[in-house]
């Protein structure tokens, strides 16, 4: 069973700026003739990496909910310049829209069990045609 990592995504007010972040990333590093792939720099490093790369993904927090996921494909591990050891988050370019799911703010990443993991929306349902702050906020109020 995979497991995941949630995160607050800092700086994005929607879906559609963590797409375009990603999509500006991917962009420059295919311009680089690297894969379009997007990384993420944290300071702590995950111990349980083998359990993350068996198909987990990094579950983003945008105005408090969880309202996507990125595939993690490889957490690489270095020394910055400045002596401190940090991680590199290697994610897919495809930005999955979830269920939105309400979590309170925290600092840094958290383990998700796949159990506990908003499902991905698409096809499943009314909701997966709604703007996405309509149905975020029939979510706080518990109707999604």
């Amino acid at each position: 069973m995979a497991l995941h990592l949630i995160k607050l995504c800092v700086g994005a007010d929607s879906i559609e700026d963590l797409r375009e972040w990603v999509s500006q990333r991917s962009l420059t590093a295919m311009a680089a003739g690297l894969e379009p792939h997007s990384v993420h720099t944290t300071r702590m490093i995950p111990k349980r990496m083998e359990e993350l790369l068996d198909g987990g993904s990094l579950y983003w927090v945008i105005k408090g909910q969880v309202q996507a996921r990125q595939k993690l494909l490889d957490i690489r591990s270095f020394t910055g310049g400045d002596g401190i050891t940090r991680c590199d988050l290697v994610l897919g370019p495809e930005v999955i829209e979830t269920s939105p799911a309400p979590k309170r703010p925290f600092q840094g990443w958290r383990y998700l069990k796949d159990e506990e993991a908003p499902r991905d929306l698409g096809g499943s349902g009314l909701a997966d045609d709604m703007p996405s702050d309509l149905r975020r906020e029939l979510a706080e109020l518990g109707l999604l």
